[in-house]
């Protein structure tokens, strides 16, 4: 994702406000900023979404599991080496980028092995001192090259494998040993020069800077040997040849790795057991991609991301503890979130998160796109259910104006549309129906869960009423909190169905022995039910303010006609100090 970028990410189980205005924001930040900011999500995309998605042509904010620092996060030295290259190459590199591994790679860039400091000294220092001396198969320049010679004869442009001789006496023992493919190294001595050609070897190597006479060039050529010379003495040349073997066969092999995506901490333990004390970072089909260092691992790192639609530990994504958080926008109750810095935070009683991005764009005097303007109104639709929830408000109304003349929709049509796409109930399991959409709190020391079911009728919840209560015994056991409830929200009736499990005190204070039970005027996890929940568990003498004057069992309702969806948007949207119509109503 990039070191320099900062991620706007939403709550866990995102709804349409959610990935709707993690998108804006993006857009509006970007606007002064090109390609710093990444929408992102931490969960999957509902229905509802979706359906928002595609009818404005958008993309889906990237999925981000956690913002805990990965080996992503870190720069990396991409240096490598092939295996084919000579050990004395490898090592020069080592010394001059200052580097005590270097990984080797194969002709794919695929990791094959790793040179280190140490592996290089075990590797030339036990060396048996009896073993023969050999080369393996290179180009003339190659060696050339390494023994710093001059090329007097090119006879070959390759050298086999072969066995390296150093002739200093006993010519007639090392003449009846040699093969066509083997070397010698000779100095000053041209009577031996001329017999070793003779004898028909691949290579001559005259060192000390000793003169190469006509008669031996003559020969070479005429024997198809090649000629070198040296300014080196006879044991040097030795060792350069011996450090002339390639990367492959001095490397290592049993080298520690990781990926891009794993955390710094797995990271740091993989460096710190490994004896190199490094490791590789490869990708798919192991390709190299870098090399980590305890050196490297040293820095501190951390994620810049800036918080929407919440404020709440519980609801984030996770690794939050450990990033930089550079901003909070949100429009629900103070969580429980501290920082070490300051940092911005704004929370607006409004409908939704993309209410308050759409008036940010309106402060900065930038019009976002066609598309994202249709994004942020589903956003609002989609948090107030079409204005008909009690927390909508004269700025939801305004925005969603705005909002619908620049993507050029009808707000009264396409929002009971977006709506019914979220409420395909019979097609989802129990279990992730009832955690798509919940929400974690403290009240009075108490841990309750919350989740809320968008419906277009009761039927639903009445039908499956066994099979709810059955999995929510089970979800509040797994998930370990006190009371688990689940709102089944009728959005066209202005009322909830509540599920509820909990030890019998909760259910038994709560009236809650029969379920479902009807809350009339229910709409609002946030601003509806939570409150008087809160009221009822912390003051049983304050029985007028609780869910109890609220309870009804569905049953004992008398069921009244919904009004057909579409038509406008016919009920008056209500505070606690005004009513306000909407501007776009049909």
């Amino acid at each position: 994702m990039g070191q320099n970028k900062i991620i706007i990410i939403g709550h866990k189980q995102p709804d349409t406000d959610s990935i709707c205005s993690v998108i804006g924001y993006a857009e509006l930040r970007n606007h002064a900023e090109p390609g710093k900011y990444i929408p992102a999500r931490c969960g999957e995309v509902s229905p509802e979404a979706k359906f928002a998605l595609e009818t404005f042509g958008a993309e889906a904010p990237v999925y981000v599991a956690s913002v805990e620092p990965t080996v992503s996060d870190i720069p990396l030295d991409t240096r490598s080496v092939r295996q084919d290259v000579p050990t004395v190459d490898v090592a020069a590199l080592m010394d001059t980028y200052d580097m005590r591994n270097m990984p080797i790679t194969d002709g794919n860039e695929t990791l094959v092995g790793l040179v280190s400091e140490y592996g290089l000294a075990r590797a030339y220092v036990r060396k048996n001192p009896r073993e023969q001396l050999s080369l393996i198969p290179m180009p003339l320049e190659t060696l050339a090259r390494i023994l710093d010679a001059r090329i007097v004869v090119p006879s070959r442009e390759t050298l086999g494998e072969g066995r390296v001789y150093t002739v200093i006496d006993a010519l007639h023992v090392t003449l009846s040993r040699m093969t066509p493919e083997d070397i010698a190294i000779v100095g000053d001595n041209e009577p031996a020069q001329l017999a070793l050609i003779s004898a028909g070897v691949a290579a001559l190597i005259i060192a000390e800077g000793a003169p190469v006479g006509e008669r031996v060039i003559d020969a070479a050529r005429t024997r198809g040997a090649s000629v070198l010379s040296t300014t080196l003495d006879a044991f040097s040349v030795g060792k350069m040849i011996s450090l002339s073997l390639p990367a492959s066969m001095i490397m290592e092999t049993d080298v520690p790795t990781v990926r891009l995506e794993d955390s710094l901490e797995y990271a740091k333990g993989v460096v710190s057991n490994s004896k190199f004390r490094t490791a590789c970072v490869v990708g798919e089909e192991r390709r190299h991609i870098g090399l980590i260092s305890r050196t490297t691992l040293m820095q501190d790192v951390q994620k810049s991301v800036i918080l929407l639609d919440h404020n709440e530990y519980s609801q984030a994504v996770d690794g939050i503890e450990q990033a930089d958080i550079l901003e909070i926008i949100d429009h629900h109750r103070l969580g429980a979130i501290s920082t070490l810095k300051p940092v911005k935070f704004l929370n607006d009683p409004v409908g939704s998160t993309s209410t308050i991005v759409a008036n940010k764009f309106i402060e900065a005097g930038v019009e976002p796109t066609p598309s994202t303007a249709g994004l942020l109104l589903s956003g609002i639709l989609s948090d107030t259910m079409v204005m008909k929830l009690s927390t909508t408000t004269p700025v939801d109304i305004r925005a969603a104006d705005y909002l619908a003349g620049i993507a050029g929709v009808d707000p009264a049509e396409y929002g009971p549309e977006l709506i019914r796409k979220g409420m395909d109930l019979d097609a989802l399991p129990k279990d992730e129906l009832l955690t798509r959409d919940m929400k974690r709190y403290n009240l009075f020391g108490r841990s309750i869960m919350v989740s809320q079911v968008m419906t277009s009728s009761f039927e639903f919840a009445e039908t499956h009423a066994d099979e709810i209560r059955a999995e929510l015994d089970h979800l509040r056991t797994t998930m370990g909190v006190d009371c688990f409830f689940a709102l089944f929200t009728n959005v066209f009736s202005n009322a909830s169905d509540l599920f509820a499990a909990g030890d019998e005190a909760c259910i038994t204070k709560l009236n809650l022995r029969n379920q479902p039970v009807r809350l009339k005027g229910i709409m609002s996890r946030k601003k509806d039910f939570i409150p008087k929940f809160g009221r009822c568990s912390g003051s049983s003498s304050r029985r007028d303010e609780s869910l109890f004057p609220l309870l009804e069992h569905p049953r004992s309702v008398a069921r009244e006609p919904v009004d057909a969806v579409g038509r406008g948007w016919t009920s008056t949207i209500s505070s606690k100090s005004s009513t306000v119509m909407p501007r776009f109503i049909r």
